[in-house]
């Protein structure tokens, strides 16, 4: 994996990115529970809604995928820099939350996850594919969600060493700089649409599976190569001793984020996240890059020292992106209790620094991107804003 792990900049204008941190409605009992977050809410509250995209369930790709895809300039239409938005009024905080739903399931990432895992993207259609286990329900299949299924790398290295001649029997470049994710390459492959692994788990893959995006049919290769690397799989070494360890067996391959590598935009003059489709896109942009801190106050210290926001102004400092995934695995595996202990742990050592921090002026900016399962949600907040006492926005409202 590419990275700068030590970046020196002043954090003045930040923008935190929170895949999964909107449950739905019907979830939000659970997921909330007695759940205390006081400085987010006082965020929320005084916060100008910037972007409201509004998605569907049967995308197949993440809004927090399609999000930092538009703010790359990656797939169709990008972006609203959200930190740069002038919406202070009422009115205009009211258009941005009635902004059109979203219709774009555009996320070509593989080439940009490729180059954060050290491999050449080159001018190529490149696919991610990553081993997954497959359980068999009543009367269909379904995805169980990547992350139980706690692949070794040495695991990894013994399976694809079987996978890669079946693959590169179909004339399909393989390239795989890290075992736990491989990336294939073929021009058949730009014309398939394929969903995020985190989009079809826990469901019936079905509909999920890859199909021609004009013609909606299966195509025969990939369904042929999937079947032989199943049964290649079937009996493996690898997996015997899986289940015999009671751990799930690597017993299909998912494909998904297909796409051709073009040029980017800059939006983050700094970013830290460990997604590699996120990665990717700063390295390519030439934004400097590190492993998100635990804490805001780590965040300040390795920036090298605080400003304040009248020093800073708006226009004389990069904004700095960190994605903060912590509530991804236990809100798709509907783990709510360890839901509600992730995002308690946010609000401890984010939320309630980042407030003060703006507060005491040494933040000119923090943005919000609060994602569902469908679409996101952008906020901003400067320190005027916690003067508007007027405003009144609740963490419900945002809920899909």
């Amino acid at each position: 994996m590419r990275s700068i792990m030590h970046v020196a900049h002043s954090v003045s204008r930040l923008h935190l990115l929170l895949p999964f941190a909107l449950p739905t409605a019907a979830s939000a009992q659970p997921a909330l529970q007695d759940l205390d977050k006081p400085a987010l809410d006082r965020l929320l509250e005084r916060a100008t809604l910037v972007e409201r995209v509004v998605g569907d369930d049967f995308q197949r790709t993440l809004p927090h995928e399609r999000w930092i895809a538009r703010c790359f300039g990656v797939g169709h239409a990008a972006a609203p820099a959200a930190s740069r938005q002038q919406a202070d009024d009422a009115a205009s905080s009211e258009r941005a939350a009635r902004s059109a739903a979203a219709t774009d399931d555009d996320a070509p990432l593989a080439p940009y996850m490729l180059l954060a895992d050290g491999g050449e993207p080159r001018d190529a259609v490149w696919a991610c594919v990553e081993p997954v286990h497959v359980q068999v329900a009543h009367d269909h299949l379904v995805l169980i969600e990547p992350a139980t299924l706690q692949l070794s790398t040495d695991d990894a290295v013994a399976l694809l060493a079987v996978a890669r001649p079946l693959i590169e029997a179909l004339g399909v470049e393989v390239a795989a700089p890290t075992p736990l994710r491989w990336y294939l390459s073929g021009e058949p492959l730009g014309s398939l649409a394929s969903a995020a692994p985190l989009r079809a788990a826990g469901r019936n893959i079905e509909i999920w599976l890859p199909h021609e995006a004009h013609t909606g049919r299966r195509p025969r290769t990939w369904m042929k190569l999937q079947n032989e690397v199943q049964m290649a799989w079937f009996e493996h070494p690898v997996n015997q001793a899986r289940e015999a360890r009671g751990l799930p067996a690597a017993n299909s391959i998912w494909l998904h984020a297909q796409g051709r590598m073009t040029p980017v935009s800059q939006p983050f003059k700094h970013v830290l996240s460990r997604a590699a489709a996120t990665r990717g896109l700063a390295l390519a942009s030439g934004a400097a890059l590190a492993t998100p801190p635990a804490t805001f106050d780590r965040l300040q210290q390795q920036a090298g020292g605080q400003t304040t926001a009248r020093a800073a102004g708006r226009g004389t400092a990069g904004v700095t992106l960190v994605e903060l995934d912590q509530l991804s695995t236990p809100f798709v595996q509907q783990d709510w209790p360890r839901f509600r202990a992730a995002f308690a742990a946010l609000e401890r050592d984010w939320f309630a620094p980042a407030l003060a921090a703006l507060q005491r002026r040494e933040l000119a900016e923090l943005a919000l991107t609060l994602c569902s399962d469908t679409g996101t949600t952008t906020l901003v907040v400067r320190p005027i804003d916690m003067k508007k006492f007027w405003r009144r926005r609740s963490f419900a409202s945002l809920l899909p």
